[in-house]
């Protein structure tokens, strides 16, 4: 009977009832009781949780795999470091208790070669077959061959001849030559190498390599454990007939249950659906144990068996995770440090062997990959990071180790000096595929150039707006990315995309007009002419040249996590069943909108970067960024939900209900910014730093009820100038082209000094808490605040602002087919010592009844053509309204006005595109 097995029948004996004295009575809870053994084991589990996760964070920093961690943490706590503390391993992890703790890393490491079974897929090595083959065979035989050689020296130096030299040279040689395709997984992922030529085929030779090494190890096994030769050929035949039966009838078996529960088709297994496979993977490790063939084996097969279509792989992943990588497998990893002991590596002659079991293993792997690598086409770069990536170990490694340790094939010194290569292997493996294969020299599956072309990118001494004439439908936004992360911002993402769509149909034939006057570049788009008088209408005379184009970019966080690995090598497949993107397809059908669905699976810090390439991919003029984070800067104020309507339209009661706290909010400045955090911060900003296009970033607060009125939507904008403004003029004209939307546009321009009220000493630091201390300012990524403007510079962009707005105001040089869009909108002028504290006045006067306001601004963080921050500051201290450090840097001081003021209503916060660095 195997070891699995014998665990579960001892511990079944033991049913004696626990005693039910405890600390109070004198009852030490670390003493071993083999009728109670939780308490112990407890102890035993939270010690090796908290060296693993501990040792993790260090070995993270290092980008080093965390099952670096989990075996170093073991060697930690075994006789090699704090064994050697008297009486810690005969009170924590004493001989009589170790069955229990071995049971239960047995049963993580069946549920973890469970998850690996589901993580091969076999379409990897059909789609690059030739490359992988070739690869994956020079990985095995190469290695397998020297494994053997170096197998017979280690023999005959450091066993007593009482093990079997043919068991031991093939226990060798299979942990030199197998690759650890589990860490190679995540070491991918973490180099972010899986959407390169180099990641695909490491990939897909990993595969090959991992299921020969898993029949190897099978089959060593099977002769260790059988008596005779005969008995052997029964063990393989069973073994051998069993996977068949697992891989097509069982298969297909499991495939009918989960159509016939719809499991399948929601991409998510049922409760129902759980239970069967949970069985069915115990079932499978206890038929390979008891047939002579280790359990884990069983474990490896049942997850051959489970589909992966619709995601369904994934959220079983998903399921199941946690409790293994958290608790589980680190335990089954602390064992075998526990059973590792470097103080025998204690001579210069098994140090010199360690050192060549490392050399062997290496260099084994690594010229034969690469030298399979570089005749497969390769250059001289990617064959030694393909050589580098093929020679890594860690988990599979040291499964076989331990196997070998407890058929006794392997002694605790070799054992020691065996795991000892497999932690430099991997150590090494990181810094070398950096080393070989940097950033600048990698190429990426797909990278396509941009599509289009007459994308112009214009700029007159660094910030200069272009003063040229252009065609007004050349400077509409008709191809538009969207970037979605989470479910709630879809709303936002419709709402704009169908007012942007309205406007794109009703747009007039070309007419020689200067929109943006800006450096933004814009690419130029046909249009049919069509001036439908409705929403309705629109649609009836719509052309399909007219059509706007929605490239939507679904993110997904890439974690440490299994599923995530897993989602990313997956994309292709999500990218047709995600949810989000479905919706957004559905979207674009009822709409009439072109919408052409990407998806990216990469670290939060990289989602600046993968948008800005997704932009020069499609040649986007305009990147849609939605944020639904509830970020308040009162709590329990309006900001936080959509304002009432009487709040709204009633400057008085506007700053009634900001101001509104209780009598120790002030004091201990309870009411403040808590929602955002720095990382959200960091990747708005950064989206507006790094995209080569316009941006708006949509704040989602909730746009109420439709309106029963002729305009469903008013905008309002104060235009202060810069090219930020002009873009956001130019928007607005185009959303208003749309006859359910009407704008108030007030240009405003200060007059002489500010009268503001001059604060005290109390006023000025309460000012400076409200706008600083409720986020954490982070030197790593300082504000996007641009270069200084010159005096020539400034004068052009004044010009620019002159120009566009006698077009629009006065209408003097605008096409006819403008002149109704125009209609709807009310331009104004306002001279004011207080400039924001105006254009919150007119804000809240300027929603007619029945239809939802969306404040419309400029971010201004370049070429501004003044400082607002200490008006800023009297507002955030006259509403009591707590604004952080980050707003500001997101929003601009103009619209962060409008959130200190209390004003309900979303907003839309435009930043024009330039070719200067930023």
């Amino acid at each position: 009977m195997g070891t699995f097995s014998s665990d579960i029948v001892d511990l079944t004996r033991r049913a004696a009832a626990p005693s039910q004295a405890g600390i109070f009575s004198g009852d030490n809870p670390s003493h071993y009781n083999a009728s109670d053994p939780i308490r112990l084991w407890v102890i035993q589990a939270v010690v090796i949780i908290g060296f693993t996760q501990l040792l993790a964070l260090v070995f993270g920093r290092m980008r080093q795999p965390r099952v670096i961690a989990e075996v170093v943490g073991g060697v930690i706590l075994g006789p090699s470091v704090m064994g050697r503390i008297p009486k810690f391993t005969t009170t924590i992890f004493p001989d009589a208790s170790m069955a229990g703790l071995n049971l239960t890393a047995n049963v993580g490491l069946v549920l973890f070669l469970f998850i690996v079974g589901m993580e091969v897929d076999m379409s990897l090595v059909r789609r690059n077959a030739r490359a992988s083959t070739a690869i994956s065979l020079a990985g095995l035989v190469l290695p397998l061959g020297l494994g053997a050689a170096l197998a017979v020296p280690i023999y005959h130096t450091f066993t007593d001849g009482s093990s079997n030299f043919g068991y031991f040279v093939l226990f060798v040689a299979v942990a030199v030559g197998i690759t650890a395709f589990p860490v190679l997984c995540r070491i991918l992922t973490e180099l972010k190498l899986l959407d390169t030529t180099v990641g695909v085929v490491v990939l897909s030779a990993g595969v090959g390599n991992d299921v020969v090494g898993w029949i190897l190890l099978a089959l060593a096994v099977a002769l260790i454990n059988a008596s005779s030769g005969l008995t052997a050929l029964w063990v393989l035949l069973a073994g051998l007939a069993y996977v068949l039966f697992m891989c097509f009838p069982v298969r297909l078996a499991y495939r009918w249950l989960s159509k016939k529960t719809g499991s399948l088709e929601a991409g998510n297994p049922s409760a129902m659906m759980m239970t069967v496979t949970l069985v069915l993977v115990f079932i499978s490790a206890f038929y390979t144990d008891i047939i002579g063939i280790h359990a884990i084996f069983g474990g490896f097969v049942a997850g051959l068996v489970i589909p992966h279509d619709h995601g369904y792989a994934i959220s079983m992943v998903e399921k199941l995770e946690d409790l293994v990588s958290i608790l589980l497998l680190p335990i089954y990893f602390a064992l075998s440090g526990l059973r590792t002991n470097l103080g025998l590596l204690d001579n210069g002659i098994t140090w010199g062997y360690v050192v060549l079991i490392c050399v062997v293993a290496f260099f084994s792997k690594f010229l034969g990959c690469s030298i399979a690598a570089r005749l497969s086409g390769f250059n001289l770069r990617e064959s030694g990071a393909i050589g580098t990536l093929m020679s890594c170990k860690g988990l599979v490694e040291l499964i076989v180790l331990n196997v070998g340790l407890s058929a006794g094939i392997l002694d605790t010194r070799t054992f020691s000096m065996f795991v000892l290569h497999a932690l430099i292997l991997t150590f090494m493996t990181t810094p070398l595929t950096l080393l070989f294969y940097p950033p600048k020299h990698r190429v990426h599956i797909g990278t396509t150039t941009a599509r289009g072309a007459g994308v112009e990118l214009t700029a007159e001494d660094g910030h200069a707006a272009t003063s040229g004439r252009a065609d007004f439908q050349g400077a509409l936004k008709t191809r538009v990315s969207a970037i979605v992360d989470r479910v709630e911002q879809l709303p936002a993402v419709m709402t704009l995309t169908q007012l942007l769509q309205s406007s794109a149909l009703a747009a007039p034939a070309p007419t020689p007009i200067s929109a943006s006057a800006s450096e933004s570049h814009e690419k130029s788009v046909s249009h049919s002419p069509a001036s439908p008088p409705s929403l309705d209408n629109l649609r009836n005379h719509f052309e399909p040249q007219g059509r706007l184009t929605l490239e939507a970019l679904r993110l997904i966080e890439l974690t440490d996590r299994t599923s995530a690995v897993f989602k990313s090598q997956s994309a292709e497949a999500l990218v047709r069943s995600d949810a989000l993107l479905s919706v957004l397809r559905a979207f674009g059908y009822l709409h009439h909108v072109n919408v052409s669905t990407s998806l990216a699976v990469v670290g939060v810090d990289d989602f600046p970067e993968h948008v800005a390439q997704h932009v020069r991919d499609t040649s986007s003029q305009l990147v849609v960024l939605p944020w639904v984070s509830p970020v308040v800067p009162v709590e329990d104020s309006p900001v936080s939900t959509p304002a009432p309507r009487e709040t709204v339209n009633d400057p008085a009661n506007a700053s009634a209900s900001a101001s509104t706290s209780g009598p120790f909010d002030v004091l201990f400045q309870q009411k403040r910014d808590r929602s955002i955090t720095g990382g959200q911060a960091q990747y708005i900003r950064r989206v507006f730093s790094d995209v080569p296009a316009d941006v708006a970033l949509f704040w989602d607060r909730g746009l109420g009820q439709p309106g029963e009125g002729d305009a469903q939507y008013h905008l309002f904008l104060p235009f202060f100038g810069g090219p930020d403004d002009r873009l956001a003029l130019s928007l607005i004209v185009q959303l208003c082209l749309n006859p359910c939307v009407s704008a108030s546009v007030v240009r405003v321009r200060k007059s002489g000094s500010e009268v503001l009220t001059p604060m005290n000493s109390i006023e000025a630091e309460k000012a400076w808490n409200l706008l600083h201390s409720s986020t954490v300012h982070n030197p790593a990524f300082p504000d996007t605040v641009y270069g200084a403007q010159t005096t020539q510079t400034r004068l052009a962009s004044d010009t620019a602002d002159d120009l566009l707005w006698a077009r629009f105001a006065t209408s003097a040089n605008t096409a006819p087919e403008l002149f109704e869009a125009l209609s709807r909108v009310n331009f104004a002028e306002e001279t004011s010592n207080t400039p924001l504290h105006s254009v919150v006045e007119l804000a809240t006067k300027s929603l007619p009844n029945r239809a939802r306001l969306l404040l419309v601004a400029g971010r201004a963080r370049r070429m501004a053509v003044e400082s607002h921050f200490d008006e800023l500051r009297h507002l955030c201290i006259e509403h009591n309204a707590s604004l952080g450090t980050e707003l500001p840097k997101i929003l601009g001081e103009v619209a962060s006005a409008f959130v200190a003021a209390g004003l309900g209503a979303s907003m839309v916060i435009v930043q024009a595109a330039t070719t200067v660095g930023r």
